[in-house]
């Protein structure tokens, strides 16, 4: 198991990660959710040993990992956000190279290359240059060099940001794979909800350095249990009903999109009347009024204060 016990990194006087406290079991995935300068990409970097931690440790099976890095990079695979490749060099070279970096002996290396480029769907494109490939080939290149020495456990720091749909799903459906025959453990930063909905077991909620909520999805969104979140649809766009909406104390977490309103209120309100009453003296009619349960965006949006993307 790798556990994280009050990790902190300062930058001058900027607690960019501020006492975090997370753990990663054996075969497992973990979701890091976290708006951008919520300090997931600095928590990687220390959890990976590539920078060190102003306080705090890192401990893989109660053994420090700050102390002896070398124990935990045997056996982790870090995918970085950023592309790490040599665009003049084909596929097949740029594996045989990293895998020199791991010291993997020749004819092991040439079997987890064919095993590798399979897995991440190149091994036709795999005498091409990088440089002549889309951005979601690199990508999944990307992942294919940190599985190359068959790593326990696998960092995937936002591995599909700016990548076209079908590269995307092959990617989730890798990691699934990965977890599910291989039993790798993975932990997952991403900038998309739906993704680490779909694959995480845990996911931990990350804001301004801290870990402001953890556990598994159905626990997460029993945060807003005493909530309700409302969807209405309007036969028009009214900015006076709206703002009559953002004066209204009773609700939260207000989103707007043209004629489709969303917000929370309490479980414990019948807010239909005074909805209808304040609609009405706005002269705008309502077309469907709509109660859903709490998701896993509207439990970010409450603890957080803004939209994942932001």
């Amino acid at each position: 198991m790798i556990e994280v016990v009050n990790l902190t990194k300062k930058f001058k006087k900027v607690n960019a990660v501020d006492q975090v406290n997370l753990y990663i079991e054996p075969g497992e995935i973990v979701g890091l959710l976290g708006p951008n300068g919520a300090g997931k990409s600095t928590t990687i970097a220390m959890l990976s040993t590539l920078i060190p931690p102003t306080a705090g440790d890192v401990f893989l099976n109660q053994q420090s990992i700050i102390k002896n890095p070398v124990a935990l990079r045997k056996i982790l695979g870090v995918v970085p956000q950023e592309i790490a490749l040599y665009g003049e060099l084909t596929a097949q070279e740029n594996l045989k190279f990293f895998g020199s970096i791991h010291k993997m002996p020749k004819k092991k290396l040439e079997e987890r290359m064919e095993v590798v480029l399979e897995q991440i769907g190149l091994q036709n494109e795999s005498k091409k240059k990088v440089k002549h490939y889309s951005g979601g080939m690199k990508r999944r290149l990307n992942i294919g060099v940190a599985l190359l020495h068959e790593p326990k456990y696998l960092i995937m720091d936002e591995p599909t940001v700016g990548i076209d749909p079908q590269s995307r799903n092959h990617i989730l459906e890798t990691v699934k794979r990965l977890n599910e025959e291989f039993h790798t453990a993975i932990i997952y930063t991403s900038h998309y909800m739906e993704e680490v909905e779909y694959i995480a077991k845990r996911i931990y909620i990350m804001d301004k350095g801290k870990i402001i909520a953890s556990g598994t999805k159905d626990e997460i969104k029993s945060i807003l249990s005493s909530e309700n979140t409302i969807l209405i649809k309007l036969e028009r766009q009214s900015k006076e009903f709206v703002n009559v909406l953002l004066q209204e104390p009773t609700l939260s977490n207000i989103n707007v999109n043209e004629t489709e309103i969303s917000f929370t209120v309490s479980k414990d309100m019948n807010f239909l009347p005074t909805l209808l009453t304040l609609s009405n003296n706005s002269g705008v009619r309502l077309k469907s009024f709509q109660v859903e349960e709490p998701s896993l965006e509207d439990v970010f949006l409450h603890l957080t204060g803004r939209a994942l993307r932001n």
